[in-house]
């Protein structure tokens, strides 16, 4: 399908063509980029990108989504979503114009969509220009694109996640070594996913604050990252702000560790969900009056075992884990009670 709308946007083949999936993470936000532990697991809907040579000094990207063209000259960034494929052409080496069609059906709010259009666009350019990056090497540079190009200081999970993660399990990341492995979801739950319509802009948001706030906060305990802390009590003489920001980091790692050394019973991974978004919304202060309003909505319904905002925070998508074949009953229960423009439940 991709092909076929690329041939009608461009009027010739395209040369490469990728997707790549949405993520959305059961356990350990924010400890991504503090060396810590995360359970994310991809989404069926994905983003795909069709790439081609157009002999010419300018890029041109049309995204099907917004039917917005953007051209940009070669070595430039551009504007609007332009800076997620330019930097990934420029990292990438590309050196001459290229036509690229972009369509999507990852919602835009803690999903990682972003992360997605990352990975497909260097899934295509690996092809396209026959680089030799495996899917680890792939998502970091994801990453890199996002801390030079976008600015957002993000972690390495939601590029991970889109680059290796799969619907069946979830995936395991040690996110200073990279190493992983798949996790069995809990046994007798499935999970419910839902875009709270509240949407967000991680660059003018406080995400990068964020970041800046618990490296100083390790700076200051004398550790790498907090990752190395696994006792709450030692981050009480941090000053107030820089207090609460690593007993969310140090507090979240350690229910990513309780949930597996559980063998991931259904009942206590909810609980810890639930204490994982009373830690963001509290100690990391990234929720949102509404998403808050949706998580106790799940969290009241007798199917759900647990619920919490899910990605960077500000607005976005929640997850609930959910007694299994209860998902659409739960969803539509709470769905009934939340009226957001936008919410829907994310198949």
């Amino acid at each position: 399908m991709t092909h076929t709308r690329y041939e009608e946007a461009f009027g010739r083949v395209p040369q490469a063509a990728a997707q790549a999936p949405g993520r959305v993470n059961l356990l350990g936000e924010h400890t991504d980029y503090q060396g810590g532990f995360v359970l994310p697991t991809a989404i069926p809907q994905q983003a795909a990108v069709a790439l081609g040579r157009n002999g010419t000094g300018e890029h041109v990207l049309y995204s099907a989504n917004l039917d917005q063209t953007i051209r940009v000259p070669v070595g430039e960034v551009g504007p609007g979503f332009a800076p997620y494929l330019t930097g990934c052409f420029a990292l990438s080496g590309v050196q001459e114009g290229l036509n690229a069609f972009i369509t999507s059906d990852v919602p835009s709010g803690g999903l990682s969509s972003s992360a997605a259009l990352e990975v497909a666009t260097l899934r295509a350019l690996r092809d396209l220009a026959n680089l030799n990056l495996d899917d680890v090497a792939l998502a970091l540079r994801g990453v890199q694109v996002e801390h030079e190009f976008v600015g957002v200081k993000c972690g390495v999970m939601d590029q991970m996640a889109s680059s290796l993660a799969d619907t069946r399990t979830m995936l395991l990341i040690d996110t200073r070594s990279l190493d992983r492995r798949a996790v069995p979801f809990p046994a007798g739950a499935e999970v419910l996913v839902i875009d709270s319509g509240v949407p967000r802009r991680l660059a003018e948001s406080g995400y990068n604050e964020r970041r800046a706030q618990v490296e100083e906060a390790a700076r200051l305990l004398g550790v790498p990252q907090l990752r190395d802390v696994t006792d709450p009590s030692v981050v009480e003489n941090l000053p107030p702000v820089l207090r609460e920001r690593a007993r969310h980091v140090v507090t979240e790692n350690n229910r990513v560790l309780a949930a597996l050394e559980l063998g991931v019973d259904a009942a206590r991974f909810g609980q810890l969900m639930n204490a994982s978004h009373a830690s963001l919304k509290g100690d990391y202060a990234v929720s949102h009056e509404r998403v808050d309003e949706l998580v106790a909505l799940l969290q009241a319904h007798p199917h759900v075992y647990g619920a919490r905002m899910t990605g960077a925070g500000f607005g976005g998508a929640v997850v609930a884990l959910v007694r299994q074949g209860q998902a659409t009953v739960a969803a539509q229960a709470v769905l009934a009670g939340y009226n957001e423009q936008g919410s829907q439940v994310v198949p």
